[in-house]
């Protein structure tokens, strides 16, 4: 899903609570051909692509490209893992 997604009302202003975060936001640097290997979360996170492309996947069989805006919420005890195809900042909140 993109972000621009959720916001359907033509209206100049609009906000959208997307995650509850307890523990914070973290910023992520992945050059092109680079995997950051399997791994799993212990809580619910929110992974935002900013720039470049990464695909995300998991055990679970879900393949996900993402581009600028758009994010994936990642399922805890689930083993998931990223290729970035281009040089990609992305930021995961959990």
């Amino acid at each position: 899903m993109n972000l621009i997604d959720l916001f359907t009302d033509n209206k100049p202003l609009q906000t959208k609570k997307i995650f509850a975060s307890n523990e914070g936001g973290t910023t992520i640097q992945l050059l092109a051909d680079t995997q950051l290997k399997e791994h799993i979360t212990k809580v619910p996170a929110f992974l935002v692509c900013v720039s470049g492309e990464v695909v995300f996947e998991n055990e679970k069989g879900i393949v996900e490209k993402l581009l600028p805006g758009d994010f994936v919420n990642i399922a805890p005890e689930v083993k998931h893992w990223l290729n970035a195809h281009r040089d990609s900042l992305l930021l995961l909140i959990k």
